[in-house]
């Protein structure tokens, strides 16, 4: 995230805000937002979320997602709001949605995804 420029907005219980300015280093030839970088940013924002519901001991890895973009955007900065659709104690699944912020304040969907994150021993 730090590479990226990311920063977290917002955490609450199965619920976590991610924004992602824009630079280079989230552009793509065009100068549009990268997909990658969208992705990553809702599967982080996602996998954050769940984070927040696993259980004692447990951390969580993302087992598949599935995107869909919207719209590309230049400039302002996209932000991803992941949130806990079901937590089981094996398996959580969440959604994320990706909003681009143009720089009056404005909001506009960017992507929607799905994800399914596996618990995992937490070893550290």
């Amino acid at each position: 995230m730090q590479h990226l420029g990311a920063r977290i907005v917002s955490v609450a219980p199965g619920e976590v805000e991610i924004a992602l300015p824009y630079s280079e280093r989230v552009t793509q030839q065009q100068g549009g937002y990268h997909g990658g970088a969208m992705g990553a940013l809702a599967d982080i924002a996602a996998g954050y979320a769940g984070l927040t519901l696993a259980p004692e001991g447990q951390e969580v890895t993302t087992v598949e997602y599935k995107i869909n973009f919207l719209a590309a955007f230049q400039g302002g900065e996209l932000r991803a709001r992941g949130h806990v659709v079901r937590a089981g104690k094996r398996l959580i699944i969440t959604t994320a949605e990706v909003v681009h912020l143009d720089d009056n304040g404005g909001e506009s969907p960017c992507a929607l995804m799905q994800q399914t994150l596996a618990t995992v021993n937490k070893t550290y």
